[in-house]
């Protein structure tokens, strides 16, 4: 006898007739085919299919309400964002995706996909894709509004320097440049003794003035204008300003302080030279090297003037010098910090003008024994031959003040050299507005001092110039400036985008 194997069913899904066409389909929980339910139930029906976007072409920003304009680039992030919040009944259903449609840039018109999903009948889950069409509108927005109406700024700083030299105002120009603050700014205009910033929000402004406040010495004032009031919402607008005053000192200046300020910074002279000027005034003691730091605070309580100015210097030539041993130093007045990158000396000088007409030579005490030697020129300050009108230097006794105070080395040979380094500059309107007398001396100046001073350049940023040829057999450091020249390792690549056509 044969036995038959048995035939074990499969698990076959049955399908059901669609209620509505009479289509098989899978069953669910409507008895539906997806056709039919998509004709009894719309899922985007409470969801707009037109929108506006609010454009300005005077800043090229999109309106994100209710007030905030933002840089929005064409098929970005930001745009999406917009434009999704823009659509009121999108939080009532579940968004899967979101892609733009290419529309030609000038029609006008954003288009954007989306695919939602929701829950219809009996819990049945339904995905739709449907597209939103955005018009673009041209739009003033208020600060492009403003400037139109002449009236574009709401905050104004105001700073300003009663000094003979505008040196400080190229090293704030490089400062700006470095750490960005000129961002916000809706103007910059050069005004005597000073420069304005223009800013549409108080707040800006006021962020202006702590980085001053934060890389040079100075005070500052608030004040503000009533310009309008609306009685019926008790809106108010004002206009403010902010004046900020350097303080008048600038570098290789000679000072004379007050007898209640030299207590307090450890019996230093009267007399002292300024050798740095940062977020602090930084001084020194020709004679014996003392050091001091004085902030804008203990300044404007007890303030006090320069006796001497750079354009006042006078070039002398070192006939001898003997630098000062260190058990002589003990004898030296004052309990203040002695500088360690200077050596005090005795210099024994002559004017360079009488130079082989006059033997005597003067006497003096300087803090450069570490770079002078004899026969070198060096510049500085003949105190026996100033007309000084200070109330300070007035009460002085006359021993105190010194004959000759030396400032700095100098280089009477060395030629003009080219410099193959260049410093970038603000550029508002075709115009700079730090433009302050460059082409006076000054400038030249400021940029004597980079190649001096290696702390200075440490806050600046130096590019290198490709209109230069740099020389061959030119050294990183030049033995001229005894190792203060800008070395090629210090200069930035200046970036330049060149349109080139691309070729197979």
């Amino acid at each position: 006898m044969e036995y038959m194997q048995e035939i074990q069913p499969e698990n076959i899904k049955g399908q059901i007739l669609c209620c509505e066409c009479g289509t098989a389909i899978d069953p669910n929980p409507t008895n539906m085919c997806v056709g039919c339910l998509r004709t009894h139930v719309d899922i985007t029906q409470d969801i707009p299919k037109q929108s506006t976007l609010y454009f300005c072409r005077g800043c090229e920003r999109y309106l994100q309400p209710p007030a905030e304009w933002v840089h929005c680039a064409l098929e970005s992030k930001e745009l999406m964002t917009i434009c999704l919040k823009k659509l009121k009944g999108l939080n009532k259903v579940k968004l899967i995706d979101a892609t733009f449609i290419w529309t030609e840039p000038h029609s006008k018109r954003i288009k954007i996909k989306l695919t939602v999903q929701a829950e219809v009948i009996g819990k049945a889950v339904l995905q739709q894709e449907f597209v939103v069409e955005f018009t673009v509108n041209h739009q003033m927005c208020d600060n492009c509004h403003r400037s139109e109406a002449q009236d574009y700024w709401r905050a104004m700083v105001q700073v300003r320097q009663k000094s003979e030299n505008k040196k400080t105002f190229f090293y704030l120009e490089q400062l700006i440049l470095k750490h960005k603050a000129q961002e916000n700014t809706l103007g910059i205009k050069p005004i005597h003794e000073g420069i304005d910033f223009y800013y549409a929000t108080e707040g800006h402004a006021r962020k202006m003035v702590e980085f001053i406040n934060s890389v040079l010495p100075c005070k500052y004032q608030h004040s503000k204008k009533l310009i309008s009031h609306d009685i019926h919402s008790n809106v108010y607008n004002y206009k403010f300003s902010y004046s900020v005053e350097i303080v008048p000192i600038s570098k290789d200046s000679v000072v004379c302080l007050p007898k209640k300020l030299t207590q307090q910074l450890g019996g230093i002279s009267p007399i002292c030279l300024v050798y740095r000027v940062t977020n602090t005034v930084h001084l020194i003691d020709p004679a014996n090297a003392q050091i001091a730091e004085i902030n804008s605070t203990i300044y404007w309580r007890y303030p006090f003037n320069s006796i001497c100015n750079p354009r006042q210097l006078t070039e002398f030539i070192v006939m001898d010098i003997e630098p000062i041993l260190e058990k002589d130093k003990k004898y030296f007045p004052g309990q203040g910090a002695i500088s360690t990158k200077h050596v005090p000396a005795d210099a024994w000088v002559v004017k360079a003008s009488d130079y082989g007409i006059v033997s005597d030579t003067i006497h003096t005490r300087t803090h450069l024994g570490h770079v002078l030697r004899a026969g070198d020129s060096v510049l500085g300050y003949n105190l026996q031959d100033s007309n000084v009108n200070d109330n300070n230097f007035d009460k002085l006794d006359s021993k105190m003040i010194p004959d000759v105070i030396l400032v700095k080395k100098f280089y009477p040979d060395k030629k003009k050299k080219q410099r193959i380094w260049k410093l970038k500059h603000i550029t508002m309107n075709d115009e700079n507005p730090f433009q302050i007398d460059r082409d006076n001396r000054d400038y030249d100046e400021f940029l004597d001092e980079l190649e001096q001073d290696p702390a200075l350049r440490q806050n600046v940023h130096i590019f290198k110039d490709s209109t230069k040829v740099i020389p061959i057999d030119r050294d990183d450091i030049s033995e001229e400036n005894d190792g203060n020249g800008i070395t090629l390792q210090e200069m930035l690549d200046d970036l330049v985008i060149d349109d080139v056509e691309m070729g197979e």
